[in-house]
């Protein structure tokens, strides 16, 4: 499996949907999955949303995940099993134009400001190589839509890769 992670608005979802169709694989966003399934353990008061239920998460997609060929999209990555993916690459975005996505998504106050602050902490990239091992995460810029080809480009290499490494 692949997994697309990086901080809300950064671009998982545009790249993961992408990158499914062009490689044939099945993309699975974590956030819709649990507001289907109600997947949740309580409220967060502070951030106002609801909190994930991170096993009920697992358990929902482990059949998916041994079957192979799924890209996942989330912006956390460290209670999903290692096993279960091969490549995770983290989208990183500029301030201003993660500000911009945000705001106009109507993320405002403690919400967008803590998001900004993880993007500029690289909190989901440190989280990943603590998660993964260290070769098989990678950090791609998503600012335009040059990015957003090259990111495509660059990971179907990788995929094709691991394909002929692994068959």
């Amino acid at each position: 499996g692949v997994l697309s992670s990086g901080t809300p608005g950064v671009g998982k979802t545009t790249l993961g949907k992408e990158l499914a169709s062009r490689a044939g694989m099945t993309y699975i966003n974590v956030g819709d999955m649990a507001k289907e399934g109600e997947l949740y353990d309580g409220f967060d008061e502070e951030y106002d949303c609801p909190i994930l239920d991170e096993d009920r998460v697992i358990d929902e997609l482990e059949d998916k995940m041994s079957e192979g060929g799924v890209i996942v999209d989330y912006h956390g990555c460290d209670f999903f099993p290692e096993r279960w993916f091969h490549i995770v690459f983290v989208l990183r975005t500029e301030n201003s134009f993660l500000y911009d996505r945000l705001e106009s998504r109507g993320y405002k106050g403690k919400k967008l400001q803590d998001n900004i602050q993880c993007e500029i902490f690289q909190t989901l990239y440190e989280e990943a190589v603590l998660s993964y091992r260290e070769e098989i995460v990678h950090q791609l810029p998503s600012n335009t839509p040059e990015d957003l080809e090259r990111n495509l480009d660059q990971i179907m290499q990788w995929i094709e890769q691991w394909m002929k490494d692994n068959n």
